[in-house]
């Protein structure tokens, strides 16, 4: 079935939370259609094999399902199975749905009603443990457009850039909506993302897989434009980009930004991160900017051996980060002023007087000269 994408654009550029909502409810309806009925088996003796794989509990109608019970799984709502090999396998529960793969069938309802954390077995004999998946599962495994941040530099974004309970965030580039949901998720919901997006075509896959993971995406407003341009916003908490040049936003960000917020960007290039901390420096209202990447490695533990993976998730990112404050005594601000940075040197504005202040930290000077 073919969809006809929705138009999320009015006349202001803006897709309110109310919006963004609307069209996630409406494409969950479109997605779905109408719902096949299942074979008839009237006047057939069932196999053996059926037999022998029938689920021995009643009927999924005849349970009750409590959607306030944590302890169990609800129509809607997503699961993950895993097999014996821990292959990971994500769906989202429906009454009349049906799971299948190579290890054989297993109908939702068997899920719906039951344990999360259970084990199911389909009607090839398999065993399945079915529990509900974390936001990583889930950003593995996305229907993606734009490349993805993973739940590697997630959780280091969101702690490092000190996303707070009611905070309000400004986001630049929505992408395929992993980075606005893990936002939306630390902010609560007292707090507020506002996400800068220029490609509109964008929208219905993100706000979708938003959605599945934050029902409730009232306090996200997605707005059509180029963050670069200018941020409208003012005395934000916290700024957090996922664009190639972010240097270009360096000083928008300047103006909107509360003083002491935080400012972060995530660049796949060393190259991208010297440009970024020049044009940071340069401006002269930003300190305390540091630039870090993670590797992850995951450890192989049995009784017998205790190893590290063969495999393991190594660069995916930088994140640099920077703190809105006055500019240092002697020193004035060379902020763009919410225009674009002109792309010229990055000399650390003030680097004269650095050189020559005695209070500078002697780990901050070049090394001398080799022996």
């Amino acid at each position: 079935m073919v969809l006809e994408e929705p138009t999320f654009q009015d006349q202001a550029g803006v897709v309110s939370g109310e919006s963004v909502v609307r069209v996630a409810d409406d494409l969950r309806q479109r997605e779905s259609g109408p719902a096949q009925a299942a074979p008839s088996s009237e006047g057939r003796r069932p196999s053996t094999a059926e037999e022998e794989h029938r689920d021995p509990r009643p009927a999924a109608v005849e349970r009750q399902t409590n959607p306030d019970d944590p302890n169990c799984f609800c129509p809607g709502e997503l699961a993950m199975l895993l097999d014996r090999k821990s292959r990971r396998y994500l769906l989202t529960l429906e009454d009349e749905g049906t799971f299948h793969s190579h290890l054989g069938r297993l109908r939702h309802e068997q899920l719906i009603g039951s344990s999360v954390g259970g084990w199911y077995r389909t009607d090839k004999g398999h065993t399945l443990l079915a529990v509900r998946p974390t936001l990583g599962d889930y950003v593995r495994q996305m229907p993606r457009g734009p490349q993805i941040i993973y739940q590697k530099d997630l959780g280091n974004i969101v702690s490092f850039a000190d996303i707070f309970p009611g905070a309000t965030v400004i986001e630049g580039g929505l992408g395929s909506g992993a980075l606005t949901a893990a936002l939306l998720r630390a902010v609560g919901r007292e707090g507020r993302v506002i996400t800068y997006e220029v490609d509109e075509s964008v929208l219905p896959k993100a706000i979708r897989n938003i959605s599945r993971v934050v029902p409730d995406t009232s306090n996200l407003e997605v707005k059509i434009g180029n963050i670069y341009d200018g941020i409208e916003e003012r005395e934000v908490d916290r700024v957090v980009l996922d664009v190639p040049e972010p240097w270009n936003a360096v000083g928008t960000i300047g103006d909107a930004l509360v003083m002491g917020g935080v400012m972060l960007s995530f660049l796949p290039t060393v190259l991208q991160v010297h440009r970024l901390v020049g044009a940071l420096e340069q401006d002269g209202r930003y300190q305390l900017v540091e630039s870090l990447e993670t590797l992850l490695r995951t450890w192989h533990v049995t009784e017998r051996s205790v190893r590290p993976s063969h495999r393991m998730v190594a660069h995916s990112g930088f994140l640099t980060t920077a703190v809105r404050c006055l500019p240092r005594p002697g020193q004035a601000a060379t902020g763009t002023r919410g225009r674009r940075a002109t792309g010229g040197s990055t000399e650390p504005a003030g680097a004269e007087q650095q050189a020559d202040n005695p209070d500078d930290d002697a780990e901050g000077q070049p090394d001398g000269p080799d022996e």
